[in-house]
């Protein structure tokens, strides 16, 4: 076969160069790592999520490593929807990145008015992100897309405003039934789906008998999430085969990459591996290549959903 590896992947009406995204949180801004790792090398840069006002976050410590990954309760500090358009938007697309700006919020109403805050600047963003599923929240907030209903009434409020670009429902594994979660906010308007959100997650202190997080619990990330990511991808693309999925959670290789593929991903997030390794989505894409040419793949689609049943 040809040297050359097709790295395009379809997100909804958008064309991507490269199925890897840098996945929100870990990437900060992404103008700040540009220097170390260009942005116009990845199919997309996902913001960090914002919501349509300053937010402190949580409390220290706010990250803690674990055996195989870490879990951090940083919270979703940000400084707000309108500070990131006026800030951080222009400087991340002089860098040439195609974005992906993350919203979340309190309530129903706090992510249509980070909604309709973006529709000013949509020409400037290949899509939005729903963060349906943060689980670190100090203040106790509720997860939205532990709920069904509210998962679908967030993303059916956000659909209705302006914008016009594709919308990306941020998911939990930790639900009974994800694929009814997917199916709803799907119904509700959402393109595809970001699946999964980091999980659910306590680190005890011995010593003091208290939480080693200033926020109690936190979101576990990192290489342990990969497992538990991939069965939600399977089971999701499984039930709902049309719908876009960006696989997120535990990949650090561009193995892991090619699983995320086969498990029926359209695209794969990268996240904590760019927090110890800036470079990291440059390295993942450079074995993912690898990982083709070896096995004769000539598209990076010709994976998706390409899972077998076992052998018998």
């Amino acid at each position: 076969m040809s040297e050359t590896v097709d790295l395009t992947t379809q997100l909804g009406t958008v064309l991507l160069p490269s199925p890897i995204i840098a996945a929100s949180g870990t990437f900060g801004h992404g103008a700040e790592v540009a220097h170390l790792c260009d942005p116009t090398h990845l199919g997309a840069v996902t913001s960090k999520s914002q919501a349509p006002f300053l937010w402190a976050g949580n409390r220290a410590p706010r990250l803690i490593p674990v055996a195989a990954g870490m879990v951090n309760a940083v919270g979703l500090q940000g400084r707000g929807i309108e500070h990131w358009i006026e800030r951080d938007l222009p400087e991340l697309k002089a860098t040439g990145a195609r974005v992906i700006a993350s919203i979340w919020g309190f309530t129903v109403e706090d992510f249509a008015q980070a909604a309709r805050l973006l529709v000013a600047v949509q020409d400037q963003l290949v899509g939005v992100e729903i963060n349906l599923s943060c689980p670190n929240h100090g203040s106790g907030a509720t997860v939205f897309s532990h709920d069904t209903a509210l998962s679908a009434e967030v993303v059916q409020a956000v659909h209705a405003t302006n914008l016009q670009v594709p919308l990306f429902a941020k998911l939990s594994a930790g639900v009974t039934d994800l694929p009814e979660v997917a199916g709803a906010v799907v119904g509700a308007g959402a393109t595809g789906l970001t699946l999964i959100n980091t999980f659910r997650s306590l680190v005890i202190d011995a010593e003091t008998r208290r939480p080693a997080l200033g926020a109690a619990g936190g979101g576990l990330s990192g290489p342990a999430l990969k497992v538990i990511a991939l069965r939600a991808v399977h089971d999701v693309a499984q039930a709902h085969p049309h719908i876009p999925i960006i696989g997120t959670g535990g990949v650090l290789t561009g193995l892991d990459a090619v699983e995320m593929l086969l498990a029926g991903a359209s695209a794969v997030g990268v996240g904590t591996a760019t927090f110890y390794e800036p470079r990291a989505t440059h390295r993942i894409t450079d074995e993912l290549v690898d990982w083709c040419r070896t096995h004769g793949v000539g598209s990076v689609r010709d994976l998706i959903g390409g899972l077998k049943e076992p052998e018998k």
